[in-house]
């Protein structure tokens, strides 16, 4: 017989049993829109050349003093502190941030990015559908006006997404989007599950290039390069407008 799944910190837990006491469990995401899909919890320790080529596309990228949001268990925080860079690692996790510290990331810091308002930066990191924190259309608003505060002139955000218009496209090409549902198809809600571990529902968003672009601008913001992926993913360089 299972147990009933206690709520906690999934991903937290994973990474900390995976880092501290050699345990490879997957973990199970949870969405009402799809099937149960599964992240194995090594890959949120990957090194730099097993990256997707977005991500190396944005290390390589990375200048001056960098923010990595959400760095879990600091793959982008390792990769870019070896390179020489001064990293600030930015959790919400404790376990995870006990996690970073082990790992030797130099400046961890447990907060919510939207009340973290103590440095600026030359680059700032969203990776792994970056666009995901901000939950909805109008948290993108709320999430890009906070970005901009913490950017230091001639400073870049890089952020990447995916498109999730492919799912509703069919044969001839066009796309059946449900209008009257009351959502952008983007915005979906997951749970992540670990062993007896569950999260509380949370909102997440995938955005397309254009509704990501006037967000941008609304927020007097510039997209000054795009970079394609294979499948609708993209990863964004967004920077101040001159």
């Amino acid at each position: 017989m299972s147990m009933t799944p206690h709520f906690g910190d999934p991903i937290g837990r994973a990474v900390f049993d995976y880092h501290f006491n050699s345990i490879n469990q997957p973990i199970i995401i949870h969405s009402e829109d799809f099937d149960d899909d599964f992240i194995e919890t090594s890959y949120l320790f990957r090194p730099y050349k097993q990256m997707p080529a977005l991500e190396k596309k944005a290390m390589n990228l990375c200048r001056g003093s960098i923010l990595d949001i959400g760095a879990c268990a600091g793959p982008h925080s390792v990769y870019l502190q070896e390179k020489g860079f001064e990293v600030t690692a930015l959790e919400t996790s404790s376990l995870c941030c006990q996690v970073l510290k082990s790992r030797n990331i130099h400046i961890v810091i447990q907060e919510d990015i939207f009340k973290f308002n103590h440095h600026t930066f030359d680059t700032i990191l969203l990776l792994m559908n970056g666009t995901g924190i901000a939950g909805t259309l109008h948290g993108l608003d709320v999430l890009l006006h906070q970005l901009k505060k913490l950017l230091n002139p001639g400073g870049q955000i890089l952020m990447d997404s995916s498109d999730l218009i492919f799912l509703f496209e069919q044969e001839d090409g066009a796309a059946l989007v449900d209008i009257s549902a009351g959502k952008y198809y983007g915005e979906l809600v997951f749970q992540t599950e670990y062993q007896n571990w569950i999260s509380q529902p949370f909102p997440w968003l995938y955005i397309d290039v254009d509704n990501l672009k006037s967000a941008i601008e609304k927020n007097q913001l510039k997209l000054n390069k795009l970079f394609k992926g294979l499948h609708y993913d993209y990863m964004a360089q967004i920077t101040f407008s001159q």
